[in-house]
């Protein structure tokens, strides 16, 4: 096979995927894969599972049936922890450190992008000013973008973003877009829930549509 004709590995595969609920199932058998420079919006009506599937890949729920696989191989939580970066409607934030703070305890934890500091990502996501305020003391949307800073900074392939744009103005959802659309050119891959219209790519994203 020619490199012209190869096909690329998946970084994300998932097979006959399903997830139950009181033995009722909420969604599956459910098949797709993504690949690197890849952004996927996950469909649904509410209840559809669409929250339930990020959190079973950040590895927070137990897969039912079906199997996930990373990069060719069976996906194990421990082993991956820094290749995915799961933002949900709790943003994981200490209301008592500082934005600045909360980063640093991430990026012990997992590390930094090349050439990545906490000062630079907070003036980035438009957190400049606001770096030692305690996190209880943001406005919602200073909150979502303290979050956000996560994404640049730590070093994580895959992003299971749910609702990201919840919270934010114009100008934040911009911001999402453009960090997504950064993401992927560097060769990053992304999962996104949303109930708005989303546009973070030019053409249209890849699509995952829940059903149970």
């Amino acid at each position: 096979m020619t490199a012209s004709t190869a096909v690329a590995q998946p970084l994300l595969e998932a097979r006959a995927l399903t997830f139950y609920r009181q033995d009722e199932p909420v969604f599956g058998p459910l098949d797709f894969c993504l690949l690197a420079g890849e952004v996927a919006l996950v469909e649904g009506d509410n209840g559809s599972g669409k929250t339930t599937l990020l959190r079973i890949l950040a590895g927070l729920l137990h897969i039912d049936e079906g199997t996930v696989d990373w990069r060719g191989q069976p996906w194990r939580r421990d082993e991956h922890l820094g290749d995915v970066l799961f933002l949900g409607h709790h943003l994981g934030l200490k209301a008592d450190l500082s934005a600045r703070e909360n980063l640093a305890v991430a990026a012990g934890l997992f590390g930094t992008r090349d050439g990545c500091t906490v000062e630079g990502v907070l003036a980035d996501i438009g957190l400049a000013g606001y770096e030692d305020e305690p996190v209880r003391r943001l406005s919602a949307g200073q909150k979502k973008r303290a979050a956000l800073a996560r994404l640049l900074l730590l070093p994580a392939t895959l992003w299971l973003l749910d609702e990201p744009y919840a919270n934010l103005d114009r100008t934040g959802i911009e911001l999402v877009n453009r960090l997504l659309e950064r993401h992927a050119a560097a060769g990053g891959a992304a999962l996104v829930t949303s109930h708005g219209a989303v546009s973070f790519l030019h053409g249209e994203p890849k699509r995952i549509r829940m059903h149970a």
